[in-house]
């Protein structure tokens, strides 16, 4: 599969899946995260792979979506039906679902930089490699907006209701030792090296038995994200609601 956006290179078990969207800071459009989800159900029936490393570029994992789209959007939105808005505020949604999906043991390697859409899909990876100098920012409700994608439940899995309730309200940059302390991230590495980070513990996972490590994976998946749908529905939906609300107050 040849994408403009995503790179796929396979190394003896390891998938390393490099994704660019060429705009400022690795923002994410709706041309990157289909090409996202595209790789990520190409990656689900491979039984060659073992673990798959997932990483932006040396400059940012990813800022979020991309709200110069987002805007242009907006500007058009008399333009498309109800339904066809629905579908693109479901896409980073669809993507997240992929990625989790994936029974491969899935590394995020973090450069520089997770906000919003950035970090909710790196927190559907197994583990995640923060550089050490990279932050995670959660600025949605600046935009009137709740962190969506599925992406509460998870959070919550990751560093417990407090710590999230922070990170979303407060919306401060959490710093690679304090996501370290949180348990948001499992690893760091110095600046630039945190794909090597990540591909040296995808490795050693490719040496070992392939199907007590799905087994292993599918079984803590299945203790720890059985209400993640249910906890999650329709987040989509209420920031599309919002939006509009905000846009036309009047017309709800």
């Amino acid at each position: 599969m040849k994408l403009d956006t995503v790179h796929v290179e396979r190394i003896d078990g390891v998938a390393v899946v490099r994704f660019e969207s060429g705009s400022k800071k690795n923002a994410m459009n709706q041309q990157l995260i289909q090409d996202l989800i595209s790789v990520a159900r190409e990656l689900e029936l491979d039984t060659h792979l073992q673990a798959v490393v997932l990483t932006g570029t040396q400059e940012s994992f990813s800022a979020g979506i991309d709200t110069n789209e987002v805007a242009d959007q907006v500007a058009r939105r008399h333009e498309i039906t109800p339904l066809e808005r629905r579908q693109t505020f479901y896409a980073g949604t669809r993507m997240c679902e992929a990625w989790q999906r994936l029974p491969q043991i899935t590394i995020a390697a973090i450069e520089k930089m997770a906000v919003g859409g950035g970090l909710a899909l790196a927190l559907t990876c197994d583990m995640r490699v923060m550089g050490e100098d990279a932050f995670a920012y959660l600025p949605e409700l600046r935009y009137g907006m709740i962190l969506q994608w599925g992406s509460i439940p998870r959070l919550v899995e990751a560093v417990g209701a407090a710590r999230a309730k922070r990170a979303i309200l407060l919306m401060e940059k959490i710093p690679a030792n304090q996501a370290l302390a949180w348990g948001l991230a499992d690893f760091s590495a110095p600046p630039g090296a945190t794909e090597s980070k990540a591909l040296e513990i995808a490795e050693s996972i490719a040496q070992l038995p392939p199907m007590p490590v799905r087994m292993v994976k599918e079984a803590v998946n299945a203790a720890a994200n059985a209400f993640h749908a249910a906890l999650s529905y329709a987040d989509g939906d209420q920031s599309h609601l919002s939006m509009l609300a905000l846009l036309e107050p009047m017309s709800l």
